[in-house]
């Protein structure tokens, strides 16, 4: 199991490669300013473990609460996750 922390990384998060996901961990302690609209290489699913308040937007879309359904991330997208309350933990699939 690989392990990345957000120190290592320099990303507002730590993140590990588990059974063909990440599981991607956002802190509270993270300050709002790190959560940067940003676009990825490649398509992505991304579904949360668990309750929150944190919300995700697409470009052009309004924020949604995140939830346990997965939602999907077309490559080269823009998008961001809006802090909220507690720690957020996610896990993501991604196309190769």
């Amino acid at each position: 199991m690989d392990h990345q922390t957000s120190q290592v990384t320099g990303r507002p998060y730590s993140q590990k490669k588990e059974d063909g996901y990440i599981i991607r961990e956002f802190s509270q302690d993270t300050p709002s300013f790190e959560f940067v609209w940003h676009r990825d290489k490649e398509d992505r699913w991304v579904e949360c473990t668990h309750d929150t308040d944190w919300l995700f937007q697409l470009d052009n879309d309004i924020p949604r609460r995140l939830q346990k359904d997965k939602l999907f991330i077309p490559k080269e997208t823009y998008h961001r996750l809006i802090k909220g309350t507690g720690d957020l933990v996610v896990k993501i699939w991604q196309k190769h």
